[in-house]
């Protein structure tokens, strides 16, 4: 099968991400032959400097590019705005994924339309996207179901997996965390990602717990991570709440390598992420493939990833919410639970262990890049495949 891939590469954003892993398996696999389009970056002005790869990025520059009228079977698109016209090749897949519920107007904006069945949603191009939850949204906002397929993303075992005790113990001491117990999140700290519960439930173990540290790993490039945790902290925290929180909080907001990255998943005691609304949520899958427990908010897409033996889900409720004069859905996660959920790991160390030695296995088995290219393929070579319902719900 020859398949075009358009797409971004070289850049921190997340669907460049997801592109460039997908390409290095993609090259790998013995039954496609792939070539590369470039898209132009929505923001000019982001850096390509930053090399997040390491050694391996060369393979993604050999890549072959795509001459315009090139011959081939299927164009992915994997970029935004989203384009759902169609190409010159027989199939046209557009990689998409809605975190709100539904598409925004933000994205609408960006189309060019007012809503989004004004662009060819159903009847050009396919959509695939990542989670039953992104689906959802693209099914409230008009997509006929048999337009979307799920394929969730995936990890590299070569960078994200659980270390020896020996080893661990070692990197912690490195890390300065020997003494602690770390909580970690990783990602924009911002409210859809639940920075605000985060901190909250986090000021209630600080204060019964002198051991307990967050890491907090932000983007100041992208996000400004920091400037949003200060003003999360003034929202949903008095003032002694504010010093005993930023006292324990171990903040990075410097660009790390995923070689840099996976130390702070390995060398963490538990990973917590109680997201508002997330289209997958890949850093809870890194999480886990490190070996880390996780605590996650209950309903939305981790679901599809994690199992109850390694992940502790906090409770939730689905509420629509007015942002900015639109209507968006999202999970409202439980402070209180969260609390209760920090501190039944931290005290129970038996089921850490436990969990330590699941969650590793439980994804290498399901969700790596390679399981991940493997269905793409299987997608793109059916052009249609059996819509499962959540109950049933597996990928491989």
């Amino acid at each position: 099968m020859r398949l075009i891939v358009e797409g971004w590469r070289f850049l921190c954003h997340s669907y460049s991400v997801i592109n460039q892993f997908q390409l290095l398996e993609m090259i790998k696999h013995p039954n496609l032959e792939v070539f590369h389009r470039d898209i132009p970056y929505k923001n000019p002005d982001w850096r390509t400097d930053i090399n997040l790869l390491d050694t391996t990025i060369q393979s993604l520059y050999n890549i072959p590019l795509s001459p315009e009228y090139l011959e081939a079977d299927v164009t992915f698109k994997i970029y935004c705005p989203w384009n759902f016209n169609k190409s010159i090749t027989p199939q046209t897949w557009v990689f998409a994924v809605t975190e709100w519920g539904k598409v925004s107007r933000v994205v609408l904006n960006g189309m060019k339309v007012e809503k989004f069945t004004d662009a060819p949603v159903n009847s050009e191009s396919m959509i695939i996207t990542a989670s039953q939850w992104s689906k959802n949204g693209f099914i409230r906002s008009g997509v006929a179901e048999n337009r979307i397929k799920i394929v969730p993303h995936g990890f590299d075992p070569t960078l994200y997996y659980p270390l020896s005790d020996t080893q661990r113990k070692s990197l912690r001491k490195e890390l300065g965390w020997d003494d602690y117990f770390v909580f970690l999140n990783i990602g924009g700290c911002n409210s859809r990602k639940g920075i605000r519960v985060l901190l909250k439930a986090f000021a209630t173990i600080a204060s019964r717990h002198p051991q307990a540290r967050l890491c907090l790993k932000g983007s100041e490039l992208l996000y400004l991570s920091q400037k949003e945790i200060l003003e999360a902290s003034k929202i949903v925290l008095n003032e002694a709440e504010q010093n005993l929180v930023m006292s324990r909080i171990i903040y990075i907001g410097e660009h790390l390598s995923y070689a840099k990255i996976a130390q702070l998943y390995q060398g963490a005691d538990t990973y917590v992420s109680p997201y508002l609304a997330e289209g997958f949520n890949l850093t809870v899958l890194e999480a886990a493939a490190c070996g880390l427990p996780i605590i996650c908010t209950a309903g939305g897409p981790t679901d599809d990833f994690t199992h109850p033996d390694f992940a502790l889900r906090i409770s939730s409720k689905f509420r629509s919410t007015i942002i900015y004069s639109e209507t968006m859905f999202m999970l409202h996660p439980c402070w209180e639970h969260l609390v209760s959920l920090m501190e039944m790991v931290m005290e129970n160390h038996i089921w850490r262990d436990r969990a330590r030695q699941i969650a590793p296995n439980y994804v290498l088995q399901r969700f790596t890049w390679k399981h991940i290219v493997d269905r793409l393929f299987q997608v793109f070579s059916s052009g249609t495949i059996k819509n499962q319902s959540p109950s049933n719900f597996e990928f491989f």
